[in-house]
C-alpha cells in the first residue's frame, strides 16, 4: 500500500465530520422541503420523472411499477418502497388538501389499509400538477442540476406556481429536525398571496384575514382560533382540532352520537385505536352510556355511530369522548422548510414572501425567453416583409447567383460581385441590401407559396401580434406592478378552476368537561373464592345466600361501592383496587380474576391478608415477617391513590407472614417452623411508619423462621391444632417480646 495516500486524523473529528455531511444530506436532499415548490426531493423527481414520461392528465394511466423503476434509475437511488410511498401519498385527497397525482386503482384508504403492490396501480399527473407545477420546465424557468450519476438532468426545483407548501403541507423526520406542515385552503392561500404581493408590509395578523387557519382534507374542528395567530407569527405551536359530531334520534328514545368527521392526526391506524378506546370507556366502566359501536365509515366518508343508553346525557358523552380518546387532538407545527439551501422555521408571512419571489424570479427568467424569441421572430417578420416589397430583385440575384453564399452576401453586405444582372437599376438596388444574417437566411428559405396575397396579409397580421406581444412584455419585464398583476392573473385562474370550499371549522371552543354521574354510595358485599375471581353483591342478595356464599368463598368482607379493596402480600406490596372495577350483580356470577384489575399477579407473589379501605382507615395494622420483625402502622397510611405502594420495608431474604387489622386482639402467639411458640401483649409492639422495617419479635435459631401467627383475646378461650394436638393458645406461658418462646414437643 502507498503510504502517501494514508491520511492521519483525529477519530472523533473524523466521525463528526462525516456525521455531518450525512445529517446535511439528510436534511436538504431527503426530508425536508423546498420552500419554493413544497416538494421534497422523492416527490420534486417523481413528478418530473412522470412528466418526462409523459403520462399526462389527458393520456392513458400507466404502471406505478414503471414509474417507479424510471424514478429510481435516473434520479432518486434510494430504494423503490421510498419512491411508491410518496407516490401513494400524492394520490391520497385524505392526506393532501390538492392531490398531485392520480391514482388508479387501490391505492390505500383513510382507515389504514395500505396500498396495492405497485406491480398492481396505475397512475398518472393531476391536471393541476400539469398546468401549475410542470408547464414551463421548458422555458429555462428554473436551474437543472446533474443527477447522482450524471448521466441526466434534473430540475433543482419545480416552476410551482401556487404556494404548495401551504396548500398540501408536509411531515418529514430528518437529523435533529422535523417538519410538521398542516394542509391549507387553495382559494384562502391564493387570496393571502394576492394579499402580500399588493402590501409587502402587511402583517401576519392582516395575512390571517384572508388564510383562516389550516384546512384539513378530513374536516374537523380547530377549536384553539385565537393561538393560530402566535403559530404563524413563530412557525411552531399546536392546533387542537376535534372530530365533527352529529346526534341522531334512534329506536325506543335512544340516541345515537354519529361522527362524521375525524381529527386529521387520527387517520390510519388510529380509527380502530379510537374504537378499541371507546370500547374500553365502557369495559372499564368509565361510562355506562355504551349500548353499541359501529363503524359504517366507506368511500362516501366517515360514519362512526355510538348507540347511547335510553337515559344517557349526549352531550356529556361527548365530552367524554374529547377528554379520554383521540376525538380531540393535537397538531404540533413545526413550519421547517429547505430557503436558500439551508433548513429554516419560517412565519406565514416569511413562506408567502419566499414563494412570491420565487414566482417573480419564474416570471422573470420565463418572459425574458418569451421576448427573446419574439425579438427573434420580430426580426425574420421584418426581413421577410421587406423582401416582399422587392421581391422581384430579390428573384433575379437568386437567379444570377452561382450560389447560396453568392446570393447571401449580397443579401446581408451588397456584395454584388459575380452576379448577373438585368439591368442597371437592379444592380445599383442589389448594393443597397442590408438583411440580417437571420433575415437573409430566412429569405433564402422562403417557399414560393408565401408570395400569395393572402400569406403577405397573414405574415403582416403576425408581425403586428409580434409587436404587441414584444410590448407586453417589455412591460411585464420592466414594470413589477405588471409582472405581479400576470402572476395574480394565473393565481385567479386556479382559483377559479381548482378551488373548493373549507372543510374544516376554526373556532374558540370550549374546553370539555366531563360530569360524571353521581354514584349513589352504598354497602355491597366483597366475595372472593380460593381461585382468585372476585365480586360485589348487595347486602340482601348476601343475606339470601349466605351459607353458599360463606361456604364457596375465602375472603368475605363488607364496603362501600365507592372505595377500594386492598391486597397486602408476601412481597410487602400493597395492591389496592376500585370496588367499581369488580362486577356487581348476581350470586351466580363467576367474577372476575383479581389478577385483571390490580396489578397483583399469582405467580410472582402470594396474597396475605385483603380487607377495604375503609377498614384500614378506622384500625391499626400489624405486620410480621418471616425473620419475625414486627410493627403497628396507622391504617391511614395506606390511604393511597395509586395502584401498588411498598406497604413495608423487608430485609433480603425476608418476606410478610401475617397482617392483620387490630380491633379486639389483647395478645399474640408468634409459631416457628421448629416448633417455638412464644406468647407476649401486643402492647409490646411498638407503632412505626410502613417504611420502617420494625423491631424482633421472637429470637430464631439458625434456619428457623415464623410459620404461623395467632392472637387471642383475655375472655376468649383459642384453639389450635398443632400437629395432631390440640393447644389452648391462652395457656401458653406469658412471656415477653424478643424471647425464645417454649418448644411444644409432640
Amino acid at each position: 500500500m502507498n503510504e502517501d495516500r494514508i491520511i492521519r486524523t483525529e477519530y472523533s473529528e473524523e466521525m463528526q465530520k462525516s456525521f455531518i455531511d450525512y445529517a446535511m444530506s439528510v436534511i436538504v436532499a431527503r426530508a425536508l422541503p423546498d420552500v419554493r415548490d413544497g416538494l421534497k426531493p422523492v416527490q420534486r423527481r417523481t413528478l418530473y420523472d412522470m412528466h418526462e414520461l409523459g403520462i399526462r392528465y389527458d393520456r392513458p394511466y400507466r404502471k406505478s411499477a414503471r414509474i417507479v423503476g424510471d424514478t429510481m434509475g435516473k434520479y432518486h437511488p434510494h430504494g423503490d418502497s421510498s419512491i411508491y410511498e410518496a407516490l401513494v401519498v400524492m394520490t391520497q385527497d385524505f392526506k393532501k388538501g390538492l392531490p398531485l397525482v392520480d391514482g388508479h386503482g387501490n391505492f390505500g384508504n383513510i382507515e389504514g389499509d395500505g396500498a396495492a403492490a405497485m406491480r398492481y396501480t396505475e397512475a398518472r399527473l393531476q391536471k393541476i400538477t400539469q398546468e401549475a407545477f410542470l408547464s414551463d420546465l421548458d422555458k429555462d424557468v428554473v436551474d437543472f442540476i446533474p443527477n447522482f450519476d450524471e448521466t441526466e438532468k434534473e430540475p433543482a426545483v419545480l416552476p410551482v406556481k401556487i404556494p404548495n407548501l401551504l396548500v398540501n403541507g408536509s411531515e418529514g423526520i430528518a437529523v435533529g429536525m422535523t417538519t410538521s406542515i398542516p394542509p391549507h385552503n387553495l382559494s384562502e392561500v391564493i387570496d393571502a398571496t394576492k394579499a402580500y404581493m399588493m402590501d409587502e408590509n402587511i402583517s401576519n395578523r392582516e395575512l390571517m384575514r384572508y388564510l383562516k387557519g389550516p384546512d384539513f382534507p378530513t374536516g374537523g374542528i380547530v377549536i384553539n382560533k385565537d393561538e393560530l395567530l402566535d403559530i404563524y407569527e413563530t412557525g411552531t405551536g399546536k392546533i387542537k382540532i376535534r372530530g365533527k359530531v352529529e346526534f341522531e334520534k334512534a329506536k325506543g328514545g335512544k340516541t345515537n352520537v354519529v361522527i362524521t368527521e375525524i381529527p386529521y392526526t387520527m387517520i390510519g391506524a388510529n380509527i380502530s385505536k379510537f374504537l378499541m378506546d371507546v370500547a374500553a370507556l365502557a369495559e372499564t366502566k368509565k361510562t355506562q352510556d355504551i349500548v353499541d359501536i359501529t363503524n359504517q365509515s366507506s368511500k362516501e366518508g366517515i360514519r362512526i355511530v355510538i348507540e347511547l343508553r335510553k337515559d344517557a346525557d349526549p352531550e356529556n358523552f361527548v365530552n367524554l369522548l374529547y377528554k379520554k380518546t383521540r376525538l380531540e387532538d393535537t397538531f404540533g407545527v413545526n413550519m421547517l422548510a429547505i430557503a436558500d439551501g439551508r433548513p429554516e422555521t419560517m412565519s406565514l408571512k416569511q413562506i408567502l414572501k419566499a414563494n412570491v419571489d420565487f414566482q417573480f424570479q419564474v416570471a422573470t427568467r420565463k418572459y425574458t425567453n418569451l421576448l427573446a424569441k419574439e425579438l427573434e421572430r420580430k426580426e425574420i417578420q421584418e426581413g421577410l416583409i421587406k423582401a416582399c416589397n422587392v421581391i422581384d430583385l430579390i428573384i433575379e440575384i437568386l437567379r444570377g447567383s452561382k450560389d447560396r453564399n453568392m446570393a447571401k452576401a449580397c443579401l446581408v453586405e451588397g456584395k454584388i460581385d459575380g452576379i448577373k444582372f438585368k439591368s442597371k437599376e437592379s444592380k445599383i438596388m442589389a448594393t443597397q441590401l442590408a438583411f440580417t444574417e437571420k433575415q437573409a437566411n430566412a429569405i433564402l428559405e422562403m417557399r414560393l407559396y408565401k408570395l400569395i396575397g393572402l400569406e403577405i396579409e397573414a405574415l403582416i397580421n403576425d408581425h403586428e401580434e409580434t409587436m404587441a406581444n414584444i410590448y407586453r412584455y417589455e412591460d411585464i419585464l420592466e414594470r413589477r406592478d405588471s409582472m405581479a398583476q400576470v402572476i395574480m392573473n394565473e393565481l385567479d385562474v386556479f382559483k377559479k378552476e381548482y378551488g373548493k370550499p373549507r372543510k374544516t371549522i376554526i373556532e374558540n371552543g370550549q374546553e370539555a368537561v366531563y360530569k360524571e354521574k353521581e354514584l349513589e354510595e352504598m354497602d355491597v358485599v366483597f366475595l372472593m373464592d380460593r381461585f382468585g375471581y372476585a365480586k360485589t353483591v348487595d347486602m340482601a342478595t348476601y343475606e339470601r345466600n349466605k351459607e353458599a356464599a360463606d361456604a364457596e368463598n375465602k375472603y368475605i368482607f363488607t364496603c362501600k361501592n365507592t372505595g377500594r379493596i386492598c391486597l397486602f402480600t408476601n412481597t410487602g406490596q400493597l395492591h389496592t383496587i376500585k370496588v367499581l372495577d369488580l362486577p356487581f350483580g348476581k350470586f351466580r356470577d363467576k367474577g372476575i380474576p383479581i389478577d385483571n384489575v390490580s396489578n397483583f399477579s399469582q405467580e410472582k407473589e402470594e396474597l396475605v391478608y385483603i380487607t377495604s379501605q375503609s377498614e384500614l382507615n378506622l384500625c391499626q395494622v400489624l405486620f410480621v415477617t418471616a425473620q419475625s420483625m414486627m410493627k403497628i402502622v396507622d391504617g391511614g397510611e395506606f390511604d393511597v391513590a395509586k395502584r401498588t405502594v411498598a406497604a413495608t420495608k423487608l430485609t433480603e431474604g425476608d418476606s410478610v407472614v401475617s397482617v392483620t387489622t387490630l380491633r379486639e386482639q389483647r395478645n399474640i402467639v408468634l409459631q416457628s417452623k421448629d416448633g417455638y411458640f412464644l406468647r407476649f401483649p401486643i402492647e409490646e409492639i411498638p407503632e412505626k411508619k410502613k417504611g420502617a422495617v420494625g423491631v424482633r419479635g421472637m429470637k430464631l435459631s439458625d434456619k428457623d423462621y415464623i410459620e404461623h401467627v395467632y392472637y387471642t383475646r383475655n375472655t376468649v378461650e383459642t384453639t389450635i391444632e398443632y400437629k395432631g394436638k390440640n393447644i389452648v393458645l391462652n395457656n401458653l406461658k406469658p412471656a415477653k417480646r424478643d424471647g425464645k418462646g417454649t418448644k411444644i414437643r409432640v
